[in-house]
């Protein structure tokens, strides 16, 4: 039996601004723990929650990014439960009158091609505090400096069918949301986590399945890895002849895998009801359009001009432009002289591959754009080939010297003299007769044998298209 995964997300962003939502209290990252709190994040008797303005104009913002409706008087409603990280046994979010509804969002994928995702609602809601579970101990503490952060929830449709358009979809959401300045984005700091609820149904059905939900996923690594497992555990409980059970999950990152949390709340077990304490919340019709108006340039529309001005592929656009530390870092690159083209490659290619392997960011690797543009111009004006690059990039990462430096340190300098290398070639093949013979004998692959012996003569410095010339040339004479 053939079985499509219908997939949806709510990915919370927290928002990037100095203090919390209903209170003064600083949103830092690292202090110690229940030291940014007050009677208001503390949920003491009595203490009243004051909006931050900050929070519905970057809600705002964000919802016209991603093509919402921008809902003029929005309204915040308490959402009941217990949890010991929840201090007031409610949170304040919006449930009937979000801030922004009914958007969209274009993601491209290899498997799907281009396909549109729609975003149901996007809301303003306060962060609850955090657990901290003591490796192998019976007890648990609570940190409550993150309670009353401000997060927007942004909660797509079940249009996603598959992880990998999960991940470009979460990517996408990252990209804009730091593009247009709403957060800062680090995941590591949990600024961006998102719930992953998977159904599986048969191919051709238009009723949903039931659904899982694996929550705290951050990272887009991991929210790829939970649908994936989530979809073949579903897979082989159907066929097995079980139920589905509708239910909160979590990702056990090392083994890969999904366990059983607690059941599936619905909203009405929330008992969702306006916040008494807090007025709804206006936006004029003059200030929307403002925002509009004010938009930086977006991930998409980068992506056009960088195909048009540099003549980067669709793909290569792409991924430069999930990332605004990439996309900003590449512009760098190109305002210092780099070669566009050469620069895509060295960035998405070699760059990418250091950051993942490293586990660094970008800003962390010890690499400036005016060394990477050098890099891109030695290689354009002939004065080095890949290979020689390559070991110029590796050095120029753990030493930060200038290419030019390095080459100059390491006799890297490439060899173009035609008489000098005309000289080893006349060599190299006087002391290689048999291949000689091969190769007048029709066999002409042997002359990358002669290649690798040049290069090796060179310590790779000799220009490897001098280098095929001279050989074809004395070898077809």
């Amino acid at each position: 039996m053939q079985f499509e995964p219908v997939i949806g997300l709510e990915i919370h962003v927290q928002l990037a601004t100095a203090s919390k939502i209903f209170c003064g209290c600083s949103t830092e990252f690292g202090k110690p723990p229940n030291t940014n709190t007050c009677p208001v994040c503390l949920g003491l008797p009595g203490a009243l929650p004051v909006l931050n303005s900050r929070v519905p104009e970057l809600a705002a913002q964000l919802g016209l990014a991603l093509n919402c409706e921008i809902r003029a008087d929005s309204q915040f409603a308490r959402k009941n439960y217990f949890y010991p990280d929840l201090p007031k046994a409610y949170q304040i979010s919006q449930f009937d009158r979000p801030i922004c509804e009914n958007g969209w969002l274009e993601i491209n994928t290899e498997s799907r091609g281009k396909s549109r995702i729609g975003i149901t609602r996007i809301h303003m809601e306060e962060d609850a505090g955090k657990l901290v579970h003591e490796e192998g101990g019976t007890e648990s503490m609570v940190d409550l400096n993150r309670a009353g952060v401000p997060l927007l929830e942004i909660v797509s449709e079940p249009d996603i069918r598959s992880a990998e358009e999960a991940k470009a979809y979460m990517e996408k959401i990252h990209a804009i949301a730091t593009t247009i300045g709403v957060s800062d984005g680090d995941m590591e700091k949990g600024h961006l986590r998102c719930d992953a609820n998977v159904s599986l149904r048969p191919s051709g059905q238009e009723k949903f399945g039931t659904r899982t939900e694996t929550k705290n996923l951050n990272s887009f690594r991991f929210v790829q890895q939970a649908i994936d497992y989530e979809i073949e555990r579903q897979r082989d409980e159907i066929l097995d002849g079980n139920t589905i059970v509708q239910e909160t999950r979590l990702l056990d990152t090392d083994r890969k895998v999904t366990f059983s949390m607690r059941s599936k709340e619905e909203a009405d077990e929330y008992r969702y009801f306006p916040d008494p304490d807090l007025p709804l919340v206006r936006l004029s019709p003059e200030l929307i359009e403002k925002f509009r108006k004010n938009l930086p340039e977006l991930p998409e529309a980068k992506m056009q001009r960088f195909m048009e001005e540099y003549g980067l592929s669709d793909y290569d656009a792409d991924v430069l432009t999930a990332s605004q530390e990439m996309s900003s870092y590449y512009e760098k690159v190109l305002a210092e002289g780099g070669v566009p083209k050469l620069a895509c490659n060295w960035i998405i290619g070699d760059l990418t591959r250091v950051m993942n392997e490293s586990g660094k960011s970008l800003k962390e690797i010890n690499l400036s754009p005016e060394n990477l543009a050098d890099l891109t111009k030695l290689i354009e004006h002939g004065e080095i080939g890949s290979k020689i690059a390559k070991t110029v990039f590796a050095e120029m990462l753990v030493s930060g010297k200038t290419p030019e430096t390095i080459i100059e340190d390491k006799g890297l300098k490439q060899i173009s003299d035609e008489k000098e290398l005309g000289r080893l070639v006349e060599e190299l093949l006087a002391a290689n007769q048999p291949q000689v013979k091969q190769y007048r004998e029709g066999k002409t692959k042997v002359i990358g044998f002669f290649v690798g012996q040049m290069m090796k003569q060179t310590r790779g410095t000799g220009d490897p298209a001098v280098i095929n010339r001279l050989l074809k040339e004395k070898l077809d004479g």
